[in-house]
């Protein structure tokens, strides 16, 4: 059936080189023709019967203790950069595949890391987390003793305040998906609200900051506003509803919504309620935005409302001209994305994305958009606003505003370049 014989309009660009309707997709016309008549590689079906292949003449393989996927998918992991010192081996990232996953959640094994000095094996019966400080009654809590307080689950992004750093240099660099963009991630958390647990411990009026402070050997340590620790910040035992995996955190984690990724601090240990932020190193001498005028802004702490096209993109090759899918994220640590701009011609032109369910504050959403591409050259991109009417900068106005020297907190609009041969690059537009 085509789109004239199920009633509906005919298809045409609503913004430069092949950026079509968004009504597309909200109309579902995909299943009206609209994909075999624009040519994705679909056929049509012959009369001749399917063929019996070999998976289906034997049984299969029996159960496991724990799942794994496919064998087929193990292009699907994450990018860890090769350390030039083998004495640091477990000193940096390791980096999301976004370009090949959908949907919002990032599987947990797949989840971002970055770690600074590699990751800790903690025995759950023998980890305690401290509260302490200008409190009423210093506290020391069991694992087993969080697991009796109320619990609840939160859908949010964690992003690490160096994630697309690699965009602050002059020329594009040649590189992929995760190499520039992979440590940001997406998983439903679950554990016990800090207030909870800061009443139980009694706040003292003159507290106006949390120490958070990590069980690996690096001591990591980050001050986070009182305000923010009493409002949505939850102390996490489960990730994706399993216990938080030994990269992200096991046994005990912090989940501060919004926040730039090292604030969420992982093998929690101690908090330590004062007066003043500790200036710790992760807080003075890194985590700081550098800018044009050799000054720095510091505990600069929500992340930047931001969006990136995930697919089309380096390493998934267009298969010829024709219909295509421009599929991507967005996510703001101020609230939630109100909506999603895409591009295909460097930005000359925009046209709305289709946000897909759920929508939630602090949390990552896809968008989608319907693409033809007529096998020339095109620049994709997208634009996100937030819906506290924060819009995503070009990379001009971003560099205008903080030069390009520093390291964190880069949220400009992104740009993949697609050629002739429907390869993608890194570009700058």
């Amino acid at each position: 059936m085509t789109r004239k014989q199920a009633g509906l309009r005919p298809v045409e660009p609503v913004a430069g080189n092949g950026i079509l309707s968004r009504r597309l997709f909200l109309e579902r016309a995909l299943v009206a023709g609209t994909a075999v008549s624009m040519g994705t590689g679909i056929r049509e079906a012959s009369a001749e019967p399917l063929a019996v292949q070999p998976w289906m003449r034997t049984p299969g393989s029996g159960f496991a203790g724990y799942g794994q996927p496919s064998s087929f998918e193990g292009k699907v992991a994450r990018f860890i950069p090769p350390s030039p010192n083998p004495a640091t081996q477990g000193v940096g990232p390791a980096r999301t595949p976004l370009h090949l996953l959908d949907g919002i959640i990032t599987p947990s094994g797949l989840h971002f890391e970055r770690s600074h000095s590699g990751i800790p094996d903690i025995d759950p019966d023998q980890h305690q987390l401290v509260i302490h400080g200008l409190v009423q009654r210093p506290l020391v809590f069991t694992v087993d003793a969080l697991h009796r307080y109320p619990m609840e689950s939160r859908i949010a992004f964690i992003e690490c305040a160096g994630n697309s750093q690699a965009l602050n240099a002059p020329k594009p660099l040649p590189l992929g998906m995760a190499a520039i963009h992979g440590l940001v991630s997406c998983a439903e958390w679950t554990g016990v609200r800090l207030s909870t647990l800061l009443d139980e411990a009694g706040v003292d009026r003159s507290a106006r900051w949390v120490i958070a402070e990590g069980g690996d050997s690096a001591s990591m340590s980050r001050s986070i506003p009182l305000a923010k620790a009493l409002d949505d910040t939850l102390v996490c035992l489960y990730q994706n509803g399993e216990r938080v995996r030994p990269s992200n955190g096991y046994p005990i984690r912090l989940l501060v919504p919004g926040y730039e990724g090292n604030l969420n601090v992982k093998w929690l240990r101690r908090l330590e309620l004062t007066a003043a932020p500790a200036m710790s190193k992760d807080e003075t001498s890194r985590y700081t935005i550098l800018l044009n005028d050799e000054k720095a802004w510091q505990f600069v702490f929500p992340m930047e409302v931001k969006s990136l096209v995930t697919r089309p993109a380096p390493g998934l090759k267009l298969q010829g001209a024709g219909f295509y899918e421009i599929s991507g994220l967005a996510w703001s640590g101020h609230g939630s994305i109100r909506k999603v701009e895409v591009s295909a011609d460097g930005g000359k032109s925009w046209a709305p994305a289709v946000l897909q369910n759920p929508v939630l504050s602090k949390a990552p959403v896809r968008f989608r958009a319907p693409w033809q591409w007529d096998g020339g050259p095109a620049v994709l991109q997208s634009r996100a606003t937030d819906d506290k009417g924060n819009v995503q900068p070009t990379r001009a106005a971003f560099a205008a505003e903080r030069g390009l020297r520093g390291i964190f907190h880069y949220n400009a609009i992104a740009s993949w370049g697609i050629n002739e041969n429907g390869e993608a690059a890194n570009v700058y537009a």
